[in-house]
């Protein structure tokens, strides 16, 4: 049976200060549960509602809709809701090519790389302290599970790219097209936020400024991050 201590908790796991004082975070849908559990994402507890299919998940705790709409961060919730622990942070060495991100705000956006990162074979996402939180439940939801096969770390931007001396290579509207670069066999990928691109303090250690060149005539700005990582990771892995 469901405490009134257990609905506080998973509540409480929306905000961010929460759920890093527990190390827990929730996420939700039978498909995202499933694809951390099968990943080794250690559970804290499964709730399933009259919906959902308790027999798929092992030591699930049965609920009504009512009491899962309660925990749910979403409009109408999905019949399965999953708390889970935090990963460790993991080795942050560079073996391959790694994906940093300056100050990236929204969560679908986060959310998004972080599969495209797991898509392309990238295991280590570095970002920098004010990029939004990956455990934040819109983040979750975007990732669809990626989240468990990528090593994704909050460090001091300034101070990790002091220490590489690999490549730093930086998204700008005005650098080279990818599309003609020599793009090392391994290295750093920098991507900026949403607005203002990557910021003058991280800028300068960039080695080599990169573009996704525009072919039409349109009056659009710039592409959407996730995007623009989309089409800059398919260029890295081509060869």
């Amino acid at each position: 049976m469901v405490t009134k201590n257990q609905i506080k908790l998973v509540v409480s796991l929306k905000q961010k200060k929460y759920r890093s004082q527990h190390g827990l975070f929730v996420v939700e849908g039978e498909k995202v549960v499933t694809e951390l559990l099968r990943a080794g994402v250690k559970p804290f507890k499964v709730f399933v509602d009259e919906s959902g299919r308790v027999e798929e998940f092992k030591e699930a705790e049965l609920v009504s809709n009512k009491l899962l709409k309660e925990m749910s961060s979403l409009t109408h919730p999905n019949g399965v809701l999953g708390v889970f622990y935090m990963a460790e942070a993991g080795n942050t060495s560079i073996q391959d090519w790694v994906v940093v991100l300056d100050a990236v705000r929204d969560p679908g956006n986060l959310g998004t790389i972080i599969r495209l990162c797991d898509w392309f074979g990238i295991s280590q996402l570095t970002c920098s302290q004010d990029t939004v939180d990956c455990y934040n439940p819109k983040v979750l939801q975007a990732t669809m599970g990626s989240i468990a096969r990528v090593n994704i770390a909050y460090v001091d931007l300034e101070e990790y790219l002091g220490k590489t001396n690999l490549p730093v290579y930086g998204a700008y509207m005005d650098g080279e097209s990818v599309y003609s670069s020599d793009l090392a066999k391994k290295g750093i990928l920098v991507m900026g936020n949403e607005a203002n691109g990557i910021s003058d303090a991280v800028g300068k250690f960039i080695t080599k400024r990169i573009s996704i060149p525009q072919f039409g005539a349109s009056t659009t700005e710039s592409l959407n991050v996730a995007t623009a990582t989309a089409i800059l990771l398919n260029e890295i892995r081509r060869d």
